[in-house]
């Protein structure tokens, strides 16, 4: 298996939400199916089918996270430099509208576009793999070809 590359704070971020998970949401769900047995008849409890459908989702998240877990490799971008690569912070500009954006490139697992993390798997961070200060970045996206000019690039 390949190790799945995540940042401190993705690792960190993963680690809680499995242990929410295991602590908090598996017991009260648990709990939820019980007393949803209490009221009798199976077949026909909506609150004991929505118990179990919960439940369900919630040991195959555990799993999922465990497995994610168990193959992640820690990267902390601090400790690199140089041009862009995994744990970047860059700051770019779209050459067309002028309009800056920053994003660090982080593991899948732990993207979130509305909060700057861009999946080292997308259109975008391939493209700016091994891109310096100043660089101009041709672009295909889903909504078309898109240049940017990378202003800045730290590691932090």
């Amino acid at each position: 298996m390949d190790k799945i590359l995540m940042t401190r704070a993705g690792h960190t971020a993963l680690e809680t939400e499995l242990k929410t998970l295991k602590t908090d949401e598996r017991p009260a769900i648990i709990r939820a199916i019980a007393e949803a047995r209490e009221h009798g008849d199976l077949s026909e409890n909506a609150e004991y089918h929505s118990a179990r459908e919960k439940q369900s989702f919630i040991e195959g998240r555990i799993k999922e996270l465990e497995a994610i877990l168990s193959l992640a490799e820690v990267i902390d971008p601090a400790k690199l430099s140089g041009a862009i690569k995994f744990g970047a912070t860059v700051t770019l500009v779209d050459e067309d509208t002028d309009e800056e954006k920053t994003y660090q490139i982080v593991g899948e697992h732990e993207a979130n576009i509305e909060a700057g993390l861009l999946n080292i798997k997308s259109p975008i961070a391939r493209a700016l793999i091994g891109k310096e200060e100043g660089d101009s970045v041709e672009v295909r996206t889903p909504g078309g070809e898109r240049a940017y000019e990378v202003l800045s690039i730290e590691y932090k």
